[in-house]
């Protein structure tokens, strides 16, 4: 048995119509995505030339937030980078 969708009384036309909305949504969350990427802690330390120590110990501080997923760690790009820009006083 194959799943079958079956439009009858509508145009091509009438159809991607009706489907711009979804993909532009879909669009709109993947640029969202790439907007702010992951970083693993291998490109973390690679970027701020740390070890992974000392990643470690600026992440317990909280000075850099890291995300689970799964049994990984990662950091969201623009994190790091604003948690490293000096304050000018």
């Amino acid at each position: 048995m194959t799943s079958q969708i079956l439009i009858q009384g509508y145009t091509i036309e009438q159809l991607a119509e009706a489907l711009k909305p979804l993909f532009e949504t879909q669009t709109a969350t993947e640029s969202k995505e790439t907007e702010n990427p992951l970083l693993t802690r291998d490109e973390v330390c690679k970027l701020l030339s740390f070890n992974k120590t000392s990643l470690w110990k600026h992440t317990k501080s909280g000075k850099l937030k890291s995300y689970g997923i799964g049994n990984k760690v990662y950091y969201k790009k623009v994190e790091v980078l604003e948690a490293v820009k000096p304050i000018n006083h």
